[in-house]
């Protein structure tokens, strides 16, 4: 009796593209199961691509948050956009995102930037799934029509709805992508590596995220985070203690009266809630003490965004 031949191994990269607040860092901190990605209301709270790695019996997906595409206007949007448009030359398989739902008429209109960014997507000639985002937040019926005005748009290898929010359909959506995967001997990370990312570089990114959570619409994206100090010589194995000092960036001194807020009060909810977030990644007691500095037009200077990492 002859015993039934394992399908190979697959292991690749595979890059999350789409317009701005689609709904990738959901996506790819739902496949992770950790918060890796922040996530906002706000577009174009990606500013870098990030690598979370995912591992299954057959496959190793090493998956990149990429920042949105759109037509960028100032030298951080455009080095975003940049960010984004060199992953897909890098990446052995593209996964662009657009969202679920149709118009007030049952139209399904696809704006001149999507159609901008499924060109770039095209002109790279690699295996392109069409992922239909936020399924969660349409009505079933709703899907075809967008399946309908975007499968003549490109060749997709693939079309597969999926809620990043519930998790409906992004089993599916992770087994098509495998397939598209070149084979491999082994994995290209260790099995117990989810990301790329430096804790000192989370760190940050958790505090801008409570940035633009709580002080919603009143701070422009244009808010940075830079820590000047993550100290680990009280953390252990079974937690211990790691003191963060972390400097908010903003651009003119009435942003910079919002973060702080009466009295401190935002300062002090923006530093309480991520502090509480870095805990539970870390895995033990964290000190976060946060100031806000004005520097004027940093999102404009090349030093700025790269003393920045941007």
């Amino acid at each position: 009796m002859t015993s039934k031949k394992q399908p190979p191994f697959r292991a690749g990269f595979v890059a999350i593209v789409g317009r701005p607040n689609v709904g990738k860092s959901t996506l790819l901190n739902r496949v992770l199961g950790e918060h890796v990605a922040i996530v906002t209301p706000r577009p174009q709270t990606t500013r870098t691509r990030i690598l979370g790695i995912w591992n299954a019996k057959g496959a190793q997906i090493a998956f990149f948050d990429t920042p949105g595409l759109h037509r960028a206007k100032g030298p951080l949007n455009r080095r975003m956009v940049e960010v984004a448009l060199t992953t897909l030359d890098e990446v052995d398989a593209v996964l662009m995102l657009v969202e679920a739902g149709t118009g007030p008429d049952g139209r399904v209109e696809v704006g001149e930037s999507t159609r901008w960014a499924i060109e770039e997507v095209a002109r790279r000639r690699k295996p392109a799934i069409l992922g239909i985002s936020k399924m969660d937040r349409a009505p079933r019926a709703t899907l075809l029509p967008v399946i309908d005005a975007y499968k003549g748009l490109h060749a997709w290898t693939d079309i597969v709805p999926f809620s990043g929010l519930t998790g409906e359909n992004v089993d599916t959506l992770l087994e098509v992508l495998g397939k598209h995967l070149p084979e491999s001997e082994a994995p290209l990370f260790p099995p117990d590596q989810l990301t790329d990312q430096a804790e000192r570089a989370l760190a940050a990114e958790y505090v801008r995220e409570q940035v633009m959570l709580q002080t919603r619409q009143e701070i422009p994206y244009s808010v940075a985070v830079d820590v000047e100090e993550f100290d680990e010589a009280e953390r252990r194995d079974d937690g211990g203690l790691v003191r963060i000092s972390g400097v908010i960036l903003v651009e003119r001194e009435s942003q910079k009266a919002i973060v702080i807020g009466k009295g401190g009060a935002m300062l002090k909810k923006i530093g309480t809630r991520a502090r509480e977030n870095l805990e539970r990644l870390l895995g033990c007691k964290v000190f976060l003490g946060l100031t806000v500095k004005v520097e004027e037009r940093w999102s404009e200077r090349a030093t700025a965004l790269k003393r920045l990492g941007l």
